[in-house]
């Protein structure tokens, strides 16, 4: 029997409670998902895709996500998916301002290459409103983030930002 891969791209920058939940219950539905973590210098990063990576399978190892791989790419999305062996991304949805971009990204990633299909999920309702961008902006403000990023997530913030 095949197993079922799926790829979960993105920025992650960093890996939150929300991406969290759409890679445990999407194991509910493929038996492997590797997590690849796009560079996205446009996006002006706060962590190099180095210590995204790292921060993301601490976090992997923390919550005993075995079935789950942390990789790095560049390029084409899929032809990663491809290189992988895989047909399947997984894409979250928060809310209906995600879709336009999503759509189109699904459409081309459909044309360019057919057997490689996008599913959406939508992350549980406690996470529907957070992002890397707002986690970013409340810890430079000094708020808490308990029950939002991972503990080495939040420590790495902190330094990142020099909050105590």
């Amino acid at each position: 029997m095949n197993k079922r891969i799926a790829i979960y791209p993105g920025t992650f920058d960093p890996i939150t409670n929300a991406h969290i939940d759409l890679l445990e219950r999407g194991l509910r539905l493929f038996d492997h998902i590797t997590l690849a973590i796009a560079p996205n210098p446009g996006k002006g990063p706060a962590f190099s895709t180095e210590e995204r990576v790292c921060l993301a399978r601490e976090a992997m190892d923390m919550r005993g996500l075995q079935c789950v791989d942390i990789e790095s790419f560049e390029g084409l999305l899929v032809n990663y998916v491809q290189s992988k062996k895989a047909n399947i991304i997984i894409r979250g949805l928060r809310a209906v301002s995600d879709f336009e971009y999503e759509f189109q990204m699904a459409l081309m990633n459909r044309k360019l290459a057919p057997n490689v299909e996008t599913i959406y999920m939508m992350p549980s309702e406690n996470f529907t409103f957070l992002s890397s961008h707002m986690v970013k902006e409340v810890t430079k403000l000094g708020g808490e983030l308990t029950d939002l990023v991972p503990a080495n997530v939040m420590k790495a913030l902190k330094e990142k930002y020099g909050i105590k």
